[in-house]
């Protein structure tokens, strides 16, 4: 594996300015943790051969990768008009939506999705263009919605359409979706990324369809999703609160304290949470980021987020590794100021609701109350090493499974220094192979002792039951462990 000096992990888009080999694997080796790839860009041969590359990069490097693929989602959009620059909208003039094909001007537009008229309601708002355009809908029927234009501007063939204030008979994947999800899947990645959830029943059915293949993480992008987040995190493996579509749908001032919320929820459950949009959207075109965007950088980590996700940044900007740098380099920093110790700590979930939330409480309290280099939990399906990220330790953590699987999706998580080992059906050999690990990555030296937990008997699930603070020094520990 390749050792961070830094907790938070870094989630790079690859695109046109990062798709050969050279580029990905320079990315990784400025930071990057976890590759996305953007369903909404990029044919299936391209998404192909860029996985290809990451596992080979994984390979050549002997460390576990994380692949997110990120479903598009179903698009809302408004027709064409007759005029192919468009129509002025202006404040206080009507303006109706309809599911008539005839081009559109200055009084109309279609919008082909009766889905929305079935769900609007008079007084309910629509959002053209990223926010733009708003509208206020008078009067609406099966087939229509008369809107005032309450703030004006140009609307043009085929702008996105976003619907702030009602939940819309929608589904979270369109038929794209779906081939693209049986395609990822196929193909291996570890995460899918959930555009458009509204409720918990979009999670549940992706997960259905994933058939176990990837774990599943929801994209907070709605107003209804803040509503029904503690149940959409329930069935979720893991969340991204993508600010872009939260911006536009709410007032920008709301958006901050959502991001705070819901990265202390996902922590206290221990499961993984990215921030993502227009990060360091300034190095797109420029080698520097605004001091704007290092503070939000900043911002989501001293509120103990789990990742963050560089977008067009790494995608198609100039400088893709300047961009991943920048975020290293931030969170280096951030992470040695004695505050963000004191804001993690001090933010730290105290419910513990079974034997395994006590073993890890006790390995972080021995951690830093001893002279311990690390914890290594040994973990099959990730749980345990998963609840070991939430206490958000001051030591490394090593997570060790059989299961590649397992490693490539912990990439994700805060802290988390994967190692795959082989099969372990005894203690001793775990403690071992934990020392070893810690020894091979530099963690600890031979002199150092190491907090192993572990779970008996070996290669169940959920069955985390044990802890040794052991010694790295080998002829130690063999004497002291019976078979």
């Amino acid at each position: 594996m390749t050792r961070r000096h830094r907790n938070v992990k870094i989630v790079a888009t690859l695109g046109p300015a990062s798709s050969s080999y050279d580029e990905i694997r320079a990315l990784f080796e400025a930071g990057a943790d976890v590759f996305r790839l953007n369903m909404s860009h990029g044919s299936h041969p391209e998404i192909a051969e860029r996985h290809a590359i990451i596992r080979k990069i994984e390979a050549d490097l002997g460390t576990p990768i994380a692949i997110l693929a990120d479903l598009q989602g179903p698009k809302l959009r408004v027709g064409v008009f007759a005029n192919d620059d468009g129509e002025e909208l202006v404040p206080g003039a009507p303006f109706r939506l309809d599911l008539d094909d005839t081009p559109g001007d200055a009084t109309r537009v279609q919008l082909p999705h009766k889905e929305i008229f079935d769900a609007l309601k008079p007084h309910a708002h629509l959002l053209v263009n990223d926010g733009k355009i708003k509208l206020r809908v008078k009067d609406c029927g099966a087939t229509f919605a008369d809107c005032e234009v309450v703030v004006g501007g140009v609307i043009s063939n085929r702008k996105g359409v976003n619907v702030p204030d009602v939940v819309l008979p929608v589904a979270a994947l369109s038929e794209k979706d779906r081939k693209d999800l049986e395609f990822v899947c196929d193909l291996g990645v570890d995460w899918l990324a959930l555009s458009f959830v509204q409720r918990p029943a979009d999670v549940n059915e992706a997960r259905e369809l994933a058939k176990g293949r990837a774990a599943i993480l929801s994209k907070i992008e709605k107003p209804t999703a803040v509503e029904s987040f503690r149940e959409i995190l329930e069935v979720s493996d893991g969340i991204m609160v993508a600010r872009g579509d939260l911006g536009v749908e709410l007032p920008v001032q709301n958006v901050p304290p959502i991001q705070k919320r819901l990265i202390r929820k996902c922590r206290a459950a221990g499961k993984p949470v990215i921030v993502a949009t227009q990060m360091l959207e300034s190095m797109i075109e420029s080698p520097m980021p605004t001091r704007a965007e290092v503070s939000d950088v900043a911002t989501a980590i001293y509120e103990g987020t789990d990742a963050i996700m560089l977008s067009a940044e790494s995608a198609a900007g100039s400088y893709p590794i300047q961009a991943v740098q920048t975020m290293d380099n931030v969170a280096a920093e951030v992470e040695s100021d004695p505050t963000y110790r004191d804001i993690i700590d001090a933010s730290r979930s105290r419910t513990r609701a079974s034997v395994a939330d006590g073993i890890v409480a006790a390995a972080r309290e021995i951690a830093e109350t001893t002279e311990v280099a690390a914890i290594c939990c040994f973990s099959q399906s990730g749980a345990t090493a998963l609840l070991v990220s939430r206490e958000r330790p001051r030591v490394p953590i090593i997570a060790l499974t059989s299961q590649m699987a397992t490693a490539r999706r912990l990439c994700l998580s805060w802290g988390m220094n994967c190692v795959v080992t082989g099969p372990v059906d005894r203690f001793k050999h775990a403690v071992l192979a934990a020392v070893r690990g810690a020894l091979s990555e530099g963690i600890a030296t031979i002199e150092d002792q190491v907090v192993v937990t572990a779970g008996v008997p070996f290669n169940t699930p959920g069955t985390t039951n044990i802890l040794r603070v052991a010694p790295c020094d080998e002829r130690k520990i063999i004497p002291a462990d019976p078979e």
